[in-house]
């Protein structure tokens, strides 16, 4: 469509976002896996165009505009595209479940991405190693739980591995290495990261990370 057209007038949604954030990634890999119609406008986070900070008071990135609902928030973004388009279901229907889900993807979003900005944009290398450090760690104390189940956590494949996965994705460009001892990792990134869908999610930018 048109980019003169409005953003609410749309008849897809359009996501805000740039080509390498992880908030973003895993959005648009869940647009992909449940085939959602959707617009996505690579933005630089620097030089955020006027239709975005008119809609979004925090400038943030990404952002989801649909129709005349904005969304902000990357969690609540991606529980409202699975509520929204049920099928396939990224969620679990068990209570108990879903608020293990919804507290491991609070995590990685909150604590494990913000390592990642720090080991991809910090200048001061000292931070850079120990947060390099920090997420090698908190990954490697997960093994027992990749090997587990069929995917994290689960029988059934989640958002949960949706973020994971993205993740995993830039452990080469973040110069974390994982050790023999990680194998039931490497399978899960086997299993994750060679779907096809996975495959259609990335940007340029972030085929080159594993280049």
């Amino acid at each position: 469509m048109s980019s003169d057209v409005p953003v609410t007038k749309r008849s897809v949604m359009v996501l805000f976002t740039d080509s390498t954030n992880p908030l973003g990634h895993r959005i648009r890999l869940v647009a992909k896996e449940k085939d959602i119609p959707m617009d996505v406008i690579m933005t630089d986070p620097n030089d955020l165009p006027e239709d975005l900070l008119e809609l979004n008071p925090y400038g943030t990135l990404p952002t989801l505009v649909d129709r005349d609902l904005t969304l902000y928030d990357p969690q609540v973004i991606l529980e409202y595209l699975d509520e929204r388009f049920p099928h396939p279901p990224l969620m679990s229907v068990d209570p108990i479940s879903k608020a293990r889900s919804r507290q491991m993807l609070r995590q990685i979003e909150t604590e494990w991405y913000p390592l990642v900005d720090v080991i991809m944009a910090n200048e001061n290398e000292g931070e850079v190693q120990q947060a390099r450090r920090e997420l090698q760690e908190r990954l490697i104390q997960l093994i027992p739980v990749f090997e587990h189940k069929d995917f994290f956590m689960s029988d059934d494949y989640s958002l949960v591995d949706v973020s994971m996965s993205v993740l995993l994705w830039r452990l080469p460009i973040l110069g974390i290495e994982l050790p023999k001892s990680a194998k039931p990792i490497f399978d899960y990134c086997d299993k994750v990261l060679e779907r096809e869908l996975f495959a259609e999610s990335l940007t340029d930018d972030e085929l080159d990370m594993r280049d």
